[in-house]
């Protein structure tokens, strides 16, 4: 008969657990070991069975994917580009098309869509060329997710494709037409994570951004019950630097979302393609984007997303390289396969540190989603700028800790190397573009914490050498 190992040790609960730390501190008030977070949560010195309200069902798969991206300008450099990163070891690639006259014949040549599956997101909405996307792959045998957000990019631009009307009237004949794709709608919610909301913001507005569409697709009832239960939802998130907290932000998304699409009929399951975040990463000390660009892979691999396309460590200031990108799936590489990382599936089930951050972020999410929608939801507070006014108060109070270094970039706020020089290095611009333009409401902004700080340092440069 076996025997556990530790059936000789009585079990020791929470509360004796506190009263000797309580002992220990000597004196001191036990609340000096809580550290308060800008995403509302206080962490504990420690965390125990006894505070799990209940088992969490999380689902996600095991097997992701290692992403790689490509903005179309050429199709034949593309394709080009395409079957040379899939030689080298990317397992799905994410096309961005900016133009209706792209070919697709010529984008896709020779491109084996049985192993390699396709996101595809567009800077424009055309009905005539989904049509032909979708002639075009109808009997290629291939898995595509397309990224129509029609919202995410009134948010972001601050305008409509064409209008409110003519954008849901085509994304319904799509939804009518599109039984060969594995997704058809996707929810940007990099853009809250990047524009500096905190995580229940940015799980919150995930969670109203989809609403929107589910309850759209309620109202407008032309599709049946089955096709609702198959109908996979995509979302884009970006991955910011708290290691537990991020592994926890995605397990809640998964969570959330499945209570939401249970309301409604819909399929419970969920697309989730993550990238590391843009708002931690630096143009001075890049080397450092490295290690940042690591640790949130990671999160983002254990927990549970589908697919992740790592950011090279110079896509602040370089263009396309083939060096920066080469390190960057890399990356991603060691993880799936020296660290095995690909192994296990839901890896941080059990962590009654992560089942804790999830519960809390699900129900500071859940109490920000029903606030929104009692205010006459997501499109409304968009347009009367609750949500941007929102980001900005989040945004600001992370700035400042930045800004006062309680919140440290190694190599810009903190241990700055005053050799290094960056001014030769740049290719691309890399701040806030400012373009003046009418819109229809206020965009939300996506800004890195540095770029105050780097471009007080650029002009130091232009200085010195004048």
């Amino acid at each position: 008969m076996k025997q556990s190992l530790f059936q000789d040790f009585d079990e020791v609960s929470a509360k004796q657990w506190k009263q000797q730390i309580q002992f220990e501190l000597d004196g001191l008030d036990y609340q000096h070991l809580v550290t308060h977070t800008l995403d509302g949560i206080d962490i504990r010195p420690f965390y125990h069975q006894d505070d799990q309200i209940e088992s969490l069902q999380v689902n996600s798969s095991k097997d992701w994917s290692i992403c790689d991206q490509i903005y179309v300008v050429s199709e034949e450099k593309s394709n080009y580009r395409a079957l040379k990163l899939i030689e080298k070891g990317a397992e799905s690639i994410w096309f961005i098309i900016s133009s209706e006259e792209t070919n697709l014949d010529k984008l896709f040549k020779n491109f084996d869509f049985r192993s390699t599956p396709i996101y595809l997101k567009f800077t424009f909405l055309s009905e005539d060329f989904l049509k032909g996307l979708r002639n075009f792959f109808q009997n290629k045998n291939a898995k595509v997710y397309l990224q129509i957000d029609i919202i995410g990019n009134l948010a972001a631009s601050g305008n409509w494709f064409s209008n409110l009307e003519n954008d849901h009237k085509i994304l319904d004949k799509l939804f009518q037409n599109s039984p060969n794709f594995e997704s058809v709608i996707s929810v940007d919610s990099m853009l809250y994570q990047n524009a500096g909301a905190t995580i229940p913001q940015q799980l919150a507005y995930a969670m109203a951004h989809a609403n929107e569409y589910l309850n759209h697709i309620n109202e407008v009832n032309f599709l049946s019950a089955t096709i609702k239960k198959n109908l996979k939802l995509q979302f884009l998130v970006a991955v910011g630097p708290n290691y537990f907290f991020e592994i926890a932000k995605i397990r809640a998304l998964r969570w959330l979302f499945a209570s939401l699409a249970e309301t409604y009929g819909f399929q419970q399951e969920i697309f989730i393609l993550a990238q590391p975040s843009k708002r931690n990463k630096t143009l001075y000390d890049y080397n450092v984007n490295l290690l940042r660009t690591t640790t949130e892979s990671m999160s983002a691999v254990l927990g549970g997303a589908d697919a992740i396309f790592n950011m090279p460590y110079d896509a602040v200031y370089h263009k396309n390289n083939e060096f920066g990108n080469r390190i960057a799936r890399n990356q991603l590489l060691i993880m799936k396969y020296e660290a095995h990382l690909n192994k296990v599936k839901n890896a941080a089930e059990g962590a009654y540190y992560i089942e804790n951050l999830t519960e809390q972020f699900a129900e500071k999410a859940l109490a920000i989603f029903k606030d929104i929608e009692n205010g006459g939801g997501f499109l409304k507070q968009l347009k009367d700028s609750v949500i941007q006014k929102k980001i900005k108060e989040s945004a600001e109070k992370e700035q400042e800790k930045f800004d006062n270094g309680e919140l440290v970039l190694i190599g810009t706020n903190k241990y700055q190397n005053t050799a290094d020089k960056m001014q030769q290095e740049i290719q691309l611009y890399p701040f806030l573009k400012k373009n003046p333009r009418k819109t229809l409401i206020e965009p939300i902004l996506e800004r890195r914490l540095s770029e105050k700080l780097e471009e007080q340092r650029l002009k130091t440069e232009k200085t010195v050498n004048a």
